[in-house]
């Protein structure tokens, strides 16, 4: 009888890995076909460097003044804040139709709520930090 057992362990890992061999096989020809065509554009582009082409390209217009320009950091904050609260959000669609499925409603309210905790703990953070205040 455990004969038989282990045939069918051997056959179901022997499926369980050929769904992933597929899924390399697929990144590999993938990534080959990244450098295939990355290596042929070298190859094939003509390389005629002057110093009209080696100068930064604003729109038409010659670069006047220095590189470097002064950016105010709190617009990144306000982007990376806005990023973390959209990603999160967006794990709220799958919770609903979780939630909405008989026998887990108690158990997926209170996943949501340690999930909300831990939101609100970020952004009490963000908050004491003086990262909200815009002036």
């Amino acid at each position: 009888m455990t004969g038989a057992a282990d045939g069918f362990t051997a056959l179901a890992a022997s499926e369980y890995f050929r769904g992933y061999s597929f899924i390399g096989l697929l990144a590999v020809i993938g990534v080959l076909f990244v450098a295939v065509a990355f290596g042929a554009g070298r190859l094939l582009r003509p390389v005629v460097p002057t110093p009209e082409k080696l100068l930064t390209y604003e729109c038409g217009v010659d670069p006047v003044g220095e590189g470097w320009a002064h950016t105010q950091v709190r617009y990144y904050v306000y982007a990376f804040l806005y990023v973390i609260f959209a990603v999160d959000s967006i794990f709220l669609f799958p919770w609903a139709t979780v939630f909405a499925a008989p026998g887990y409603g108690a158990t997926t309210l209170v996943e949501m709520f340690i999930f909300l905790g831990f939101l609100a703990v970020g952004l009490l953070y963000a908050w004491k930090k003086g990262v909200l205040a815009w002036a």
